[in-house]
């Protein structure tokens, strides 16, 4: 084993960050950075002092996590814990919520449930939020509460007029939302990890697991079974609903916020996906776009005349009931009709964005990772600023080992959020 193996070894038995996963080239930078501070010029000199310097080990782990969350990322998660916590207390099932956000990065998320809970009528003394991460930097950060424009994505952004006050060109949040959030410092992958800690009505534990091989990938999904109880309710990541399905936990059924539940005694270990994931697509799309009949028209070659002709308005607006009666069925988990109807709108209709993009949401939930892939790349090619279709493909090409591919598809949705910094909407929407 030659010494940047070796050091990678220590990082994954430290922290669980598999080589294979995220690639040999973020190991390699990081070393190198670390080396260079240290005015060392050897792998070999750089694993030893590894070997016995815990400080210098925690020095590496802090550059190899790279923070990348923003204010209600998968905003389904936040609004299904309000929601559900929000029921819990008016049956009286519990008098204060328990929340555990895990990884909690810079704090966007576990802020984000706060505001959430807050919007739902939630007063500050019936719940409390455990924040925890590896990286002391972000927590420092988090704690901080200042924030810079790359936290606030997308077009629904009236929580930062409700709970920011902004400085310049930074945001700081509200000392009624901090208070409810306690950051601390903790690797989940410990031995003693939370061993006295009660357990959780609601755990985010999201974006993490796809960078464990599948052995810590257990051993992280049995030490949140352990910290959940037995009514409370799990979220992970978009790629991540697979890794969790085992004989403890089950789908909970609410539309795209990748939720589970503890299973009964008396279900099945692997639940159908038709019956018991309906997945509201709908929701998904925040602006029904313009229906766009046909590929010529997504990607012209020449200028567009004024005027759209009366039997491409009818064709178009033939497609988007199709469409809206394919989001109906998929709610109700009927995934092959649903699957049925964007085909059938794209031979009847013409190609288009919004047709491959429902149809990549629809293979995603019913399993079919590689037709969802096609459906998503099509919608890309139409509309290349296609916002949501690249983050849910960089989320599958994450989760199947393809980092520089996953890693691209980010960077161009980044291209994308900063544009919609500058002009106020999504290009596509």
């Amino acid at each position: 084993m030659n010494a940047l193996k070796g050091i990678a070894e220590k990082l994954k038995t430290a922290m669980g960050l598999d080589m294979a996963t995220v690639g040999s080239s973020l190991i390699e930078r990081v070393v190198h950075e670390r080396m260079a501070a240290l005015n060392l010029d050897k792998d070999e000199t750089y694993l030893a002092q590894l070997h016995i310097d815990p400080a210098e080990l925690q020095n590496l782990i802090e550059l190899a996590v790279v923070p990348e969350t923003w204010f209600f990322r998968d905003r389904e998660a936040m609004l299904a814990v309000a929601r559900l916590g929000r029921e819990k207390l008016a049956s009286a099932q519990v008098a204060r919520l328990r929340i555990l956000s895990l990884p909690c990065s810079t704090g966007e998320e576990p802020y984000s449930v706060a505001m959430a809970l807050f919007d739902q009528g939630v007063p500050a003394s019936a719940f409390r939020i455990d924040a925890i991460d590896i990286r002391t930097r972000s927590l420092e950060i988090a704690a901080a509460g200042l924030y810079g424009r790359n936290s606030f994505r997308g077009r629904e952004l009236g929580f930062r007029d409700r709970y920011f006050t902004q400085q310049d060109t930074e945001w700081r949040i509200a000392d009624e939302v901090k208070a409810q959030v306690a950051f601390v410092p903790g690797n989940l992958l410990a031995a003693d990890f939370m061993r006295n800690e009660q357990p959780y009505d609601f755990i985010l534990c999201r974006n993490v697991l796809i960078y464990f091989d599948r052995e810590v990938q257990q051993q992280a999904v049995a030490m949140l079974d352990r910290l959940l109880k037995d009514d409370g309710h799990i979220f992970v990541g978009p790629a991540e609903g697979g890794i969790m399905l085992n004989s403890r936990v089950a789908p909970a059924g609410i539309p795209l916020a990748f939720g589970f539940r503890k299973r009964r005694a008396d279900e099945p270990a692997f639940l159908p996906v038709s019956k018991t994931m309906p997945v509201r697509v709908a929701a998904l799309l925040p602006v029904q776009a313009k229906p766009r009949p046909s590929a010529a028209k997504v990607r012209p070659s020449a200028p567009q005349p004024e005027a759209v002709p009366a039997t491409d308005l009818a064709a178009g607006k033939a497609q988007a009931d199709l469409l809206a009666q394919a989001r109906r069925l998929a709610d109700q988990g009927e995934f092959a009709r649903a699957n049925a109807l964007c085909e059938k709108a794209v031979q009847e209709h013409g190609p288009s964005a919004e047709a491959f993009y429902l149809h990549g949401l629809i293979s995603d939930a019913g399993g079919d990772v590689a037709g969802a892939q096609r459906c998503y790349r099509k919608a890309i090619y139409l509309v290349p600023d296609h916002h949501e279709a690249l983050l849910h493909l960089a989320a599958l090409l994450q989760a199947q080992g393809d980092a520089a591919g996953a890693s691209r598809m980010r960077e161009r949705a980044q291209r994308v959020e900063q544009s919609v910094m500058k002009t106020g909407g999504l290009a596509h929407g």
